[in-house]
């Protein structure tokens, strides 16, 4: 299995821990994880009263996550005029966001950044430097009296 297979089960496990999934089959049913959590705001949307949220996602590819993420499970995320580009605001129930969306984006988020660096040292590696650590650390000079 390559990488990018090894990361899209892994995305499918992380929507599927958020999703509720009690059984390996349920796990397995990834279209089936993103309905039962829509369900699940729906019915909360039911009890609790919608509140509005801000979020600051300053990584242009993480906030595309964060959207979609929104978008998939009916939020619809938005920002008002003269709004830096990294806020988006959301309305939805409190305990949705707390407990199953702003969760489930740092995990996703988390498995992203982890692929994405893997990718981008193997690209710099192989084609710019052998060596793409960090800069090398050295004492700070000694100042004049």
């Amino acid at each position: 299995m390559d990488s990018e297979q090894k990361l899209r089960e892994k995305l499918r496990k992380i929507e599927a821990l958020f999703a509720g999934a009690a059984t390996i089959g349920e796990q397995a049913a990834a279209g089936a994880a993103a309905e039962r959590i829509r369900a699940r705001f729906t019915e909360t949307g039911a009890r609790e009263k919608a509140e509005e949220f801000k979020f600051s996602v300053p990584a242009p590819w993480s906030r595309q996550l964060f959207t979609a993420l929104c978008r998939r499970y009916g939020l619809r995320p938005f920002r008002y005029t003269r709004m830096h580009r990294q806020t988006v605001m959301v309305r939805a129930p409190a305990s949705v966001v707390n407990r199953v969306l702003w969760p489930e984006f740092q995990e996703l988020s988390d498995a992203l950044s982890a692929h994405l660096l893997e990718i981008t040292d193997k690209i710099i590696r192989e084609e710019v430097f052998a060596t793409s650590g960090e800069a090398d650390e050295i004492p700070e000079p000694a100042r004049l009296k």
